[in-house]
């Protein structure tokens, strides 16, 4: 077996059959998200602890400090992004109907970039000021 074929059978081989070429980058994507979002969590759990008893002025003027906004836009866009990976994989390996899964996919795709623009703009509306 050289490098070429890698993990791929005999029959594989023959076939043709393998990676779609895309495969990698998903799982990758997905477990650098995961990774950035475990000191983000961490950050974000201590700093409302912190904020525990504080008047809405307190959460303001710290969700408009410009590096706490930016790790709240950080956190936002890591958080949508890890869970539209998440349930992609789980789509394509779960709904076997093909127009079920694009509608599906669709609908995870705007959901999660629906809900990323909402996140960055209200932290971005906080940090300019109303």
């Amino acid at each position: 077996m050289n490098a070429s074929n890698g993990m791929r059978t005999m029959l594989g081989r023959v076939r043709g059959l393998g990676s779609a070429k895309s495969g990698f980058a998903h799982w990758w994507a997905q477990r650098m998200t995961a990774l950035a979002l475990v000191p983000l969590l961490i950050w974000f759990v201590i700093s409302i602890i912190g904020l525990i008893g504080a008047d809405h002025a307190a959460f303001v003027a710290w969700a408009g400090h410009p590096v706490s906004g930016a790790l709240l836009i950080a956190l936002v866009i890591a958080v949508f992004y890890h869970a539209e990976l998440g349930l992609t994989v789980v789509i394509e390996d779960y709904v076997h109907e093909e127009v079920a899964k694009i509608l599906a996919l669709v609908v995870v795709r705007g959901l999660a970039v629906l809900g990323g623009l909402i996140g960055v703009v209200s932290v971005l509306k906080l940090m300019v000021g109303k």
